[in-house]
This record gives structure tokens, C-alpha cells and sequence, in this order.
């Protein structure tokens, strides 16, 4: 029996046309910011994943190179943890940051994004440097109106 010592908890702000925008936390601790894509009802490639709680696994990208592929997503595969900047550029995968900036685009003019996401990477690699898997917990914080 493998027994997980390690978890990670993402708490998103509502979903809207510039992403689905979280903060990370290790354990109690927050440390970085997360963006992914808008909820498509779990759409591959153009949604974010679900509330839920995960298993991530340490996997090896030919594109993103040491990372932590999101397992047991129903439907859905190959959703890592990557650096990008706007929500075009997670496809459905999970991006770090350090801040929340807007960021002008070529193709959509001003969009809210993050920045340092390689620092923000890189401070994910050093927290789970020395294991292969970790539980994840996603949910949705409560953001209603208040008069």
C-alpha cells in the first residue's frame, strides 16, 4: 500500500472569458497562483478539470520536461502542471504564477493573465522534489454578491 505524506489544494475564483484564476496551497500554505481555462463542462482541451480530489503523478513531458500529470480526471488525459501566461495556453492543463497581471495579447488585445511562471515552477518542482505522487484537492470558492 502506498501511503501519500503529501497533498496540494487549489482554490479557484469563479470561471469567466479570461480563465478560471486559483491560488495554490501546499498543504495550509498558499505559494503560488494558478490559471486554467474556463469551465466547458470538463470539454478535453478547452475546459478546466472538475472539483474533485486528484492523484498526480511525477511524469516526464516531451514538452514541459519534470512534471505532474492530474490523474483519474473522468474523460480526460495528459493534464499537467506548466508555465504560460494566459489561459490560451494551458489546453486544459494547469498553469502556475506568480501574479495576476493583465498581459496584452497579438491575437485578444488586454487579457488577465499571470506572470514568473518559471519561478512558480520551479518553487512546485522544489515542494514535491523527492516524491512521485500527491493528492490534489480542487474546489471552487464561494464568490457571491453581497449589498
Amino acid at each position: 500500500m502506498v501511503v501519500m505524506k503529501r497533498s496540494f489544494t487549489i482554490i479557484r475564483s469563479p470561471s469567466n472569458e479570461d480563465g478560471t484564476f486559483g491560488m495554490m496551497l501546499d498543504g495550509q500554505v498558499p505559494f503560488c497562483l494558478t490559471l486554467e481555462r474556463e469551465w466547458v463542462d470538463n470539454k478535453k482541451g478547452e475546459s478546466c478539470i472538475p472539483n474533485g480530489i486528484y492523484l498526480c503523478k511525477r511524469v516526464q513531458s516531451p514538452k514541459f520536461g519534470n512534471t505532474f500529470e492530474i490523474c483519474n480526471v473522468p474523460n480526460r488525459t495528459e493534464i499537467l502542471f506548466h508555465k504560460g501566461n494566459i489561459e490560451d495556453d494551458s489546453h486544459g492543463c494547469i498553469i502556475l504564477g506568480e501574479q495576476f497581471e493583465p498581459i496584452r495579447t497579438y491575437e485578444h488585445g488586454l487579457k488577465n493573465g499571470v506572470l514568473s511562471s518559471g519561478k512558480a515552477m520551479e518553487e512546485f518542482l522544489e515542494r514535491t522534489e523527492g516524491i512521485d505522487e500527491f493528492r490534489l484537492y480542487v474546489a471552487w470558492t464561494f464568490c457571491g454578491h453581497f449589498e
